[in-house]
């Protein structure tokens, strides 16, 4: 197979150039550009880069990561215990100490972070459109909402490709 490369012309990626082999351009591309939005920017996060972001997320996000998703995504900060599994008291003390959320509390927080700018996206950044999506039943998910879905890993996985199919003008 030719190494090709390819340079994708939107606003958000015009200076993403993806290397890759054969077929596995668009996917390869979709996941660069996805891993420069992985939510980061609703938490406040200047990483880009999949291993500093990793590291990040295993020393644990700071508190103010969870507050400044709540502000962007315009949310009640039970709401948004909820998405990450953690409950009122595990919150209230972290607020209270300041102290870093866990490694899996992060993992979460960035996923949810990272489908709900998905969501954004899709509605041209209307937060208002983008958070009725997110908390109404979608005939894409056989009826359940992507709020539900987006509390495990295959769940956000199946959101974000109805996103994408929704993006894309494709059949549900």
């Amino acid at each position: 197979m030719v190494d090709l490369e390819m340079t994708r012309g939107t606003p958000e990626s015009s200076d993403l150039t993806c290397r890759t082999f054969g077929v596995y351009i668009y996917d390869t591309c979709q996941y660069e550009v996805a891993m420069r939005k992985a939510g980061a920017d609703l938490l406040g996060l200047t990483i880009r880069e999949p291993r500093a972001l990793h590291r990040k997320v295993q020393e644990g996000l700071p508190y103010a990561a969870l507050e400044r998703f709540q502000r962007a995504a315009d949310l009640s900060l039970v709401q948004v215990a909820d998405l990450v599994a953690m409950n009122g008291r595990t919150l209230a003390r972290r607020r209270q100490a300041r102290e870093r959320l866990h490694p899996d509390e992060s993992d979460r927080l960035l996923r949810v972070s990272r489908v709900f700018e998905r969501a954004l996206d899709l509605f041209g950044g209307d937060g208002e459109l983008a958070r009725a999506w997110f908390l109404a039943p979608q005939i894409g998910l056989g009826g359940e909402r992507p709020w539900d879905f987006v509390k495990s890993d295959v769940g956000a996985r199946e959101v974000e490709r109805l996103i994408g199919q929704i993006e894309h003008g494709s059949p549900l």
